[in-house]
């Protein structure tokens, strides 16, 4: 389960642009600061070692292993396509916001709809990554 969730979350950082984010905002290196799924917060040594790298609409996300894919956004949402990795052939959906110089994603690793907030309290198949810019 947590190379999934490490690979949803490097292609959901890497691969979105919102329209209204001017694109070197978001394009560089991303390091996570804080992770929750279903409303549990993950220790931190459980995603100290991960990255994720923007480039357009593009990412490389670092874990236990690497995921590649595209990402498509606007308005605060975000389709995540993985092409390479133990996510290659899925397809995530997601909410982002970039606030105080941290991009906020929120998954639903289903994808099958949009999360509706960034709370992940009572729902199993959410996930949420705060990161800072490396």
């Amino acid at each position: 389960m947590r190379p999934l969730l490490s690979a949803l979350l490097l292609i959901v950082l890497l691969g979105f642009r919102p329209a209204n984010t001017p694109a070197n905002e978001l394009d560089g290196t991303w390091l996570p600061i804080k992770q929750e799924f279903s409303g549990t917060a993950l220790p931190p040594a459980s995603f100290e070692k991960e990255s994720l790298v923007i480039s357009n609409s593009t990412y490389v996300f670092t874990a236990e292993s690497v995921d590649k894919g595209e990402a498509r956004y606007a308005d605060g949402k975000m389709d995540i396509y993985g092409k390479e990795g133990v996510n290659a052939g899925k397809h995530f959906t997601a909410i982002y916001k970039l606030e105080d110089g941290q991009l906020y994603i929120c998954y639903n690793l289903k994808g099958d709809a949009y999360p509706e907030s960034f709370d992940t309290k009572g729902k199993p198949l959410h996930f949420l990554s705060v990161f800072k810019k490396g």
